[in-house]
């Protein structure tokens, strides 16, 4: 599989320097459950053009410091493709911005949560799976750091995951056994020594002291990524064979 990453952010610089780039981290993620898998990254916030949905067997919205509703040149066209892609069955992920955006583009509404920032480890509770998801079972925490949440669940999405603070935290759309897209809030990509350089470079001054301190505590805990490395090209592999199957272009 050749997985197309559409980066629309990136690390400040002393992270980049210390930990490497966003899209790297996506790509051990999937490689760490499919060896024989490749990506490339196309730029969008840095206004590289999107091509076309065919140019990959799959694509990936990375997060961004961003909000899917602020008004960027990127923003609507990078929609109008995600929502081509799903209409050529090109399967579509979507973490943490990328997990908006795509609810944005299919419907639902994203806006600045009043419960404030989503920091740290977090707990989810797991909610009816499908089987192909069944390795979410073992996904109950995951690393979060946003302000935005979905606030309106997109029509024809399916909840995998949700919290009190979060209630739309992994959606699956379309046919719960076969859907067309996938997307979560936290990061699966992350590690708590990247989540710990977020905070200490851009998160200081942003952050109430509170919560950065209960965040800071809460990367005691381990978090598995595998469940949802798992996942993902799981999706991926399922919705390019019903492509296969259908003889979609």
């Amino acid at each position: 599989m050749r997985i197309g990453i559409l980066q629309t952010g990136e690390f400040p610089d002393a992270v980049v320097a210390r930990q490497g780039s966003y899209p790297a981290f996506f790509t051990r993620l999937l490689v760490r459950a499919d060896p024989g898998l490749s990506t490339f990254t196309v730029n969008v916030e840095g206004g590289a053009p999107l091509g076309t949905p065919q140019d990959a067997d799959g694509w990936l919205v990375t997060g961004s410091r961003h909000g899917s509703y602020e008004d960027h040149a990127w923003i609507p066209p990078l929609e109008a493709f995600l929502r081509d892609s799903i209409a050529v069955q090109v399967p579509v992920v979507g973490v943490c911005f990328g997990h908006q955006i795509l609810a944005q583009a299919l419907g639902g509404r994203v806006d600045k949560s009043d419960k404030g920032w989503g920091l740290g480890v977090q707990d989810y509770d797991v909610g009816d799976l499908p089987d192909w998801a069944a390795p979410l079972v073992d996904a109950r925490a995951g690393i979060a750091i946003h302000q935005d949440q979905v606030v309106d669940q997109p029509p024809n999405s399916h909840v995998l995951m949700r919290s009190d603070f979060c209630p739309y935290a992994a959606l699956a759309y379309g046919t719960p056994e076969a859907p067309v897209a996938l997307s979560v809030q936290p990061h699966p990509e992350y590690t708590g020594d990247l989540l710990q350089d977020m905070i200490d470079v851009r998160l200081q001054e942003k952050v109430p002291g509170p919560v950065l301190a209960q965040a800071v505590e809460s990367l005691n805990r381990p978090v598995d990524a595998d469940p949802w490395a798992r996942t993902i090209v799981e999706f991926y592999r399922q919705a390019l064979a019903r492509k296969r199957l259908s003889g979609a272009a």
